[in-house]
């Protein structure tokens, strides 16, 4: 059975790459009729935050796509020792009593490569258990085969087969001196025990595979497959990164800009991989059945972010075509909530809302639009655009507006139907064209000069109101 997993560390907000490194593991799960597992890597105390945690949930619960299984590996540390002193017993580990230095994990002297104290790798088991007993601290460190020449070598299911001579690769630490495991000890204990068929991350942890290879031979285990996924890097080529670009690269900056989940979602898995068939606005569901490692590229994928502008132009657009998209009963939850955010609440009773919503939807981008450039269909308080004042100022526009919210007032009856009627029965009884009116009754109503159908528009703002802004105009 597939079982994949995904596994942030808490050390900063939901970054862009982890959220699309989530989805893939999350459709490639789905696809398979697999279960997908969500592993907090949070033994790294010094840099762990409570805010970051909260982040990610934060962020993961937005995409609202879930999981079936949740861990934390602090709550599994135990585990990570027992496999560390496994390895020390049967051979494939040693201690190293270096002083100071070597508790800390991959760490290398500045005046070149190191790959291991040979002094340590030599001692005897008897005189490593004699020092240890005595209370003197050690770094447990895996001993890579040094003897006779060896390629550890892994078939990735993106960049195809992996290979690394053993001679480069140092002798990592598994356990620090103070008891806490490394990320790769942890890491591999946690996908033995959890039995992780799949392991899907960025390309930057394929150094790092070479070194889980190792510990998943030493502990006698099958190594997962591997896939490696193209890094998502900025304009000038650079790799994304918290410290350098911002809020660009958080999950939670396309949230608070408006965006659909589904929209969001559908941006990041076409940074880096293409159902080949040349589709680019997909549902979850197609998504899922679109899905597989042959579409994913190799090269690494550019969002196009400036200064000024932290949102991709293609993220906007495809958000577009899914808010103009989804099913009306889906959305209108999203954009009340967005209403409240902003103070306002729609009128009406609820299929009321939903035909404002679906009406107004098709000339917006994101849910933001709905408060701002939507805002006349839900507060009377809104900005008159110079155009449409222009349409207002037409001569005897006002006072034609507000002889048709005496008739409107007046007519029982309030459709669309009936109310282009009234209109062009007054235009041509003023004598004018029936454009003069569609146009000032739109400025009058949405304080804009285009927008949904002028008949459309009468019915979103209600008669009560309609009466009402024809008779301040």
């Amino acid at each position: 059975m597939v079982r994949a997993r995904f596994a942030p560390s808490p050390t900063g907000y939901l970054h862009i790459g982890s959220a699309r490194t989530f989805i893939f593991n999350w459709l490639y799960v789905r696809r398979q009729k697999g279960t997908m597992v969500l592993r907090i890597d949070d033994t790294d105390v010094e840099r762990n935050t409570e805010a970051s945690l909260n982040s990610i949930y934060e962020g993961l619960e937005w995409l609202n796509l879930g999981w079936d299984e949740f861990y934390r590996q602090s709550d599994r540390l135990d585990l990570h020792r027992q496999l560390a002193y496994r390895l020390l017993e049967e051979g494939h580990a040693y201690r190293d009593f270096t002083p100071a230095q070597a508790e800390l994990e991959d760490r290398k002297p500045s005046d070149g490569p190191w790959l291991c104290h040979p002094e340590m790798r030599a001692l005897s088991r008897e005189e490593s258990s004699r020092r240890a007993q005595a209370g003197e601290p050690f770094v447990i460190r895996y001993r890579v085969p040094r003897d006779t020449p060896r390629e550890v070598k892994f078939q990735d299911l993106v960049y195809g087969a992996q290979t690394k001579s053993a001679a480069d690769i140092e002798d990592f630490a598994l356990l620090r001196s103070n008891g806490m495991p490394t990320y790769h000890l942890a890491s591999c204990a946690d996908d033995i025990d959890l039995k992780i068929s799949h392991i899907i991350r960025g390309q930057d942890h394929i150094s790092n595979t070479y070194k889980h290879v190792l510990i998943f031979e030493g502990a006698g285990t099958p190594a997962p497959q591997f896939a490696h996924l193209p890094l998502l890097v900025a304009p000038d080529g650079a790799k994304l990164s918290k410290r350098k670009h911002g809020p660009v690269v958080s999950v939670t900056t396309y949230r608070d800009n408006g965006f659909l989940a589904i929209g969001y979602i559908n941006f990041l898995c076409l940074l880096g991989w293409s159902p080949k068939d040349n589709r680019e606005q997909m549902t979850i569901e197609e998504l899922t059945a679109a899905f597989s490692f042959e579409g994913v590229n190799r090269s690494n994928a550019v969002i196009n972010f400036s200064e000024e502008d932290p949102i991709d132009p293609k993220a906007l657009w495809l958000n577009s075509q899914h808010l103009r998209t989804i099913a009306v009963e889906t959305l209108t939850p999203q954009v009340r909530a967005t209403l409240a955010k902003f103070g306002l609440t729609p009128y009406g009773d609820e299929e009321h809302f939903a035909h404002v919503v679906e009406v107004t939807r098709a000339r917006f981008t994101t849910l933001l639009d709905f408060p701002t450039k939507g805002r006349a269909y839900f507060a009377d308080d809104f900005e008159m655009e110079p155009k449409a004042l222009e349409k207002l100022e037409a001569p005897g526009a006002r006072e034609m507006l507000r002889e048709l919210a005496g008739r409107i007032a007046a007519n029982l009856e309030f459709t669309e139907a009936s109310v282009e009627a009234e209109l062009r029965k007054l235009a041509v009884e003023k004598g004018v064209k029936a454009g003069v009116l569609i146009n000032a009754s739109r400025a009058a109503l949405t304080g804009q000069s285009v927008g949904p159908s002028a008949f459309a528009v009468f019915l979103c703002v209600g008669r009560e109101r309609v009466i009402a802004r024809f008779g301040k105009a």
